[in-house]
């Protein structure tokens, strides 16, 4: 438990009410969406402007106290757990948009900005903020970032890496740091911008984010492609890449999934169907029209049972909305989800599904598959019961299967969700043991007393 004089020199920062330390209120802040150990912080500590997160950052440090930085904790690898001894920094107090410049097409926020509300605000410009994980509705920009998160438009669109233009950030004694700018261009000292993205916490503290903002499509068209097996919209997915068309998006969803969302949402999906897959392109009309016919034409030629175009924007937005909310829909099923996102070149993705059909069998587990994949980031999702602790142990070596195939197929560990604690033990298979230690080096350099996020990707001392 942290001292009263700790308490006391906090609450002179950020006022009373902005320190938590009863133990219930505690409690909400010592898990995040991954499946691991509940860590309960000492403290919890919601500065409500720049100044005052600063302060907090060099407090933390002259006191050597472990500081996590939490946004809305949709966090899926453990990013956002704390160290038991550790303060928690709530940025949900930073959470306004300081501009949004439609000459320049850039917005600056605080951290704490719900992403939808972004996204919100720059669309009723006439403009796009392109990177939309699933948790968009609730999780905050500055985990985005810390995060790299992806979402359902990654495939054309890229992910929240590159729509970060600057910088401004706190470093462990508290001194602000600024990188990047408001320009196209800027190759001024080192990327310090590009350091920071994925780096979960461990390197510095947000304090401001300049992000890209581009001209909102004119037009869309969404299809429904239904396959008989999950084989066939899988090579569906890599035709439709091998033949030069890059829809906004291309998801992918088994029968399970489909059901599990049906039940749900009540969005009309086919329960029947073996797989679907969702597409959607964007731009200009003849484009657009050209880039959904060849779509329509490489899913016939691949078995496609039917195909149904969105009659209009509704019901469009209503299929995309049951499909975003695949996650909460498969986590009514069973007391524990692990959600994955092993990732594989596009080619590879109908290997990784067979090789995913393969592992449901071989552990004798429920597995359903949807996801990104359209940019070969699948979402295995393992639906279980974490108190049996003989199916644990088999969904333990399901996950460390997963991850050995995806990197067998030249593929990565984690397409959007982060390292955080869940995966730090997996990292030196992707990379090599000189990675690890050079990461490590810089971590020393900029965090010699490792209070910022401890234990996060790279490992060490937890």
């Amino acid at each position: 438990m942290a001292s009263k004089a700790i308490i006391k020199e906090f609450a002179a920062i950020t006022g009373e009410e902005n320190v938590l330390t009863e133990p219930t209120d505690l409690a909400t802040y010592a898990y995040d969406a991954a499946v691991l150990e509940q860590v309960t912080p000492s403290l919890v500590v919601r500065p409500m402007d720049s100044e005052a997160l600063g302060k907090v950052v060099r407090l933390c440090n002259e006191n050597r106290l472990p500081l996590t930085v939490r946004g809305a904790g949709t966090n899926l690898s453990g990013g956002t757990i704390p160290r038991r001894e550790g303060v928690v920094v709530l940025t949900n107090g930073l959470n306004r948009i300081l501009e949004i410049n439609e000459e320049d097409l850039y917005a600056r926020v605080q951290p704490g900005v719900v992403t939808a509300k972004l996204a919100a605000a720059v669309e009723a410009k006439g403009l796009f903020y392109p990177p939309d994980p699933g948790s968009q509705a609730v999780s905050t920009l500055g985990g985005n970032v810390a995060e790299n998160a992806g979402g359902l438009r990654g495939l054309k669109y890229g992910v929240t890496r590159d729509y970060v233009m600057g910088l401004d950030f706190f470093d462990v004694d508290g001194e602000l740091v600024k990188t990047g700018g408001r320009t196209v261009k800027c190759v001024s000292g080192y990327n310090l911008t590009g350091l920071m993205v994925a780096s979960e916490g461990t390197l510095g503290v947000f304090n401001e984010i300049t992000l890209k903002l581009i001209p909102l499509p004119t037009y869309r068209k969404a299809l429904m492609a239904v396959f008989d097996t999950m084989g066939q919209a899988s090579e569906a997915v890599a035709a439709i890449i091998a033949n030069r068309v890059v829809p906004a998006t291309l998801e992918f969803l088994d029968n399970f999934t489909i059901r599990a969302v049906e039940a749900y949402s009540h969005a009309g999906l086919p329960l029947d169907a073996g797989a679907i897959l969702l597409v959607e392109c964007d731009g200009y009309p003849g484009q657009v029209d050209e880039d959904t016919a060849k779509v329509e034409k490489i899913c016939q030629e691949l078995g496609a049972a039917s195909i149904r175009a969105a009659k209009d924007a509704a019901e469009r937005d209503k299929v995309w909305e049951a499909r975003r909310a695949a996650l909460s829909a498969l986590a009514k099923l069973k007391p524990t989800l692990v959600l994955e996102d092993a990732t594989v070149p596009r080619s590879k993705i109908p290997a990784m599904i067979r090789d995913l059909e393969g592992i449901s069998k071989e552990f004798d587990l429920t597995i359903g598959t949807f996801g990104h994949a359209g940019d070969g980031n699948l979402h295995p999702t393992i639906l279980t019961d974490r108190r049996d602790t003989r199916e644990w142990e088999r969904v333990e070596a399901a996950i460390e299967a997963i991850f050995d195939r995806a990197l067998a197929l030249g593929g990565t560990l984690s397409g959007e969700h982060g390292i955080g604690i869940a995966k730090s033990k997996f990292l030196e298979k992707e990379t090599s043991a000189a990675t690890i230690v050079y990461s490590r080096r810089i971590k020393s350099a900029l965090d010699p007393r490792n209070i910022l996020n401890p234990g996060k990707i790279i490992g060490g001392q937890a």
